[in-house]
């Protein structure tokens, strides 16, 4: 059974695994209407991490929180509900206790400014990163990555572009990324990525559903001067699909035919 935690009117003991190793999972996500904007996917991907970790976790029970945080934090305006999911008190000691009772975090957020629909700058991280096949595509709490890249955000930008060791684009700090190149679309391969957003399988799905061609591909940084390169997008779940019309000082085309497919995720505003 879930322990819920409101978060603004109560705290998570010291002892929570969550707070100690970053033992758990978390989805943000944004209410249009009242409604959980791509909510399927989130639950879907919460309830996959928590059965890849071992956190028991009921999807009936999840469900029954989400309709509890839905009526109690109801407005007229969009938001952003934030679910952080942890196994729960346990000792000293990485090794998880054989019972746990999860812990459930839930808390109201207002909606970050929107970017430029027009385009939004971007730059590349200084730090490469190392991919863990064992947590790929999970959104657990460990986000000391994205931490280090978000401290490296420059006035002007709006993100910050991870590569691996190789000198291959990955992913953004709080986005995923596909690009046109020649005509299809490509995207760095699952395997590799620390989280499977979900708006990009929305976006994903509907290319596809459009007769356009989708492939996981290598996408490597020389990609950014390459003239096959149409147009880059960054997908993020609180602000939808944006167009890229700059990476460290230079220009990228602009790719008009995603607003056609996906126009009702572009316009999130």
């Amino acid at each position: 059974m879930l322990s819920l935690v409101w978060a603004e009117s109560e705290s998570v003991t010291a002892t929570d695994r969550g707070l100690s190793y970053g033992d758990g999972l978390f989805e943000t996500i944004r209410v249009h209407d009242q409604q959980p904007v791509l909510g399927a996917r989130h639950l879907a991907r919460l309830l996959y991490g928590a059965e890849r970790l071992g956190i028991p976790l009921a999807a009936a029970e999840l469900g029954a929180s989400l309709e509890q945080a839905l009526a109690r934090y109801a407005g007229p305006d969009d938001w952003v509900l934030k679910l952080v999911l942890t196994r729960g008190v346990g000792g000293r000691g990485y090794v998880p206790p054989s019972a746990c009772q999860p812990t459930l975090i839930i808390s109201r957020h207002d909606l970050p400014p929107p970017p430029d629909p027009s385009g939004v700058s971007v730059q590349l991280a200084r730090h490469p990163v190392v991919a863990n096949s064992a947590l790929a595509g999970l959104k657990t709490l460990n986000r000391l990555d994205q931490v280090i890249a978000g401290s490296e955000l420059r006035s002007g930008n709006y993100e910050v572009l991870l590569t691996d060791g190789r000198g291959h684009l990955l992913e953004g700090s709080r986005t995923n990324i596909l690009a046109k190149v020649a005509g299809e679309w490509w995207l760095p391969p699952m395997s590799e990525l620390a989280v499977h957003g979900v708006m990009l399988a929305e976006v994903v799905e509907r290319l596809r559903a459009a007769g356009e061609t989708v492939r996981e591909r290598v996408l490597p940084v020389s990609i950014l001067v390459r003239t096959e390169l149409e147009g880059m997008f960054l997908t993020n779940s609180v602000v939808g699909v944006i167009p890229v019309c700059r990476v460290d000082c230079r220009d990228l085309p602009i790719e008009h035919s995603l607003a056609t497919i996906c126009r009702p995720l572009i316009s999130l505003k």
